[in-house]
């Protein structure tokens, strides 16, 4: 495995007060298409309790994955629900979405996130598209040395075994997968078909690096994960996009003019209204 960079996430606020752990990058291509890896995690009710209440979006994809706790989604296009633990939530949001996410009582706490993918520009005005995996469940892939793999979206391989995320539209064939390892686990992941590859570690440690570091990979050799403990990763891979990116809020375009297109769209109503 060759690592050509490590990126920390740092804390951050988003929504009404929500403390989150976020690595972004808006102002190069280093991990196109991903734009932004939002993570909440806290058993404090405190940190999460005010949610995201009604907000647009426009440009990008929105994908949310909940491994703790769950947030219940509303947009204008009709769509409620609840995304609980184990389960994942697209939005390729394309013209426009106005959506919110409110957290679901509880007393587990709540891990989750919500991550950010740039949509190609000939697809940034297109209807907007909505997708969950309530109904269908995710596909998980176990081997015999302490790995399991959870496909959140795309195409998946793990030693013989290949499985297919129900999610398998995203822009760029972008690819995320959630991957738990045992005490003294390992799995040999190959994503060389891929231009992007990216793990997030979310729990325990991995190759060394502990949680809340972005590793940014060589996606040309397969990547052996290990580790002393009970650990868990995210595993990104895509296709790189290599667009100019403009960026303002919760819009993502190619140029300021248009982002100020974006805000007059929005503000005139053309976005549509949550109900």
């Amino acid at each position: 495995m060759r690592i050509i960079d490590v990126i920390k996430s740092v804390p951050s606020q988003d929504g009404d007060g929500v403390k989150i752990a976020r690595v972004a990058n808006f102002d190069s291509h280093l991990l196109d298409p991903f734009l932004m890896i939002d993570e909440l995690k806290s058993d404090d009710e405190s940190d999460y309790i005010g949610g995201f209440p009604p907000h647009p979006h426009r440009g990008m994809e929105t994908f949310t994955y909940m491994i703790k706790g769950g947030f219940e989604h509303r947009d204008q296009m009709g769509n409620k629900k609840v995304i609980s633990a184990g389960h994942v939530q697209w939005m390729s949001t394309g013209f426009g979405v106005v959506h919110s996410e409110m957290p679901v009582a509880g007393n587990d706490g709540m891990h989750g996130f919500q991550i950010w993918v740039n949509m190609a520009s000939k697809d940034k005005l297109r209807p907007a598209i909505y997708r969950d995996s309530i109904d269908t469940g995710l596909p998980v892939i176990d081997n015999a040395t302490g790995a399991s793999l959870r496909a959140l979206a795309g195409a998946w391989s793990m030693g013989d075994a290949f499985t297919v995320s129900p999610l398998n539209q995203l822009s760029a064939s972008a690819a995320i997968a959630d991957l738990h390892l045992v005490a003294g686990g390992t799995a040999t992941i190959d994503r060389s078909d891929y231009e992007q590859v990216l793990v997030y570690i979310h729990t325990g440690e991995i190759n060394g690096y502990d949680a809340g570091h972005l590793l940014v990979l060589d996606s040309g050799t397969p990547v052996t994960f290990s580790t002393g403990e009970q650990s868990g990763a995210l595993v990104f891979s895509a296709q790189k996009l290599r667009e100019p990116i403009a960026h303002m809020g919760p819009f993502v375009m190619n140029t300021q003019a248009e982002l100020m297109q974006a805000v007059q769209d929005y503000q005139s109503g053309k976005f549509g209204h949550l109900e």
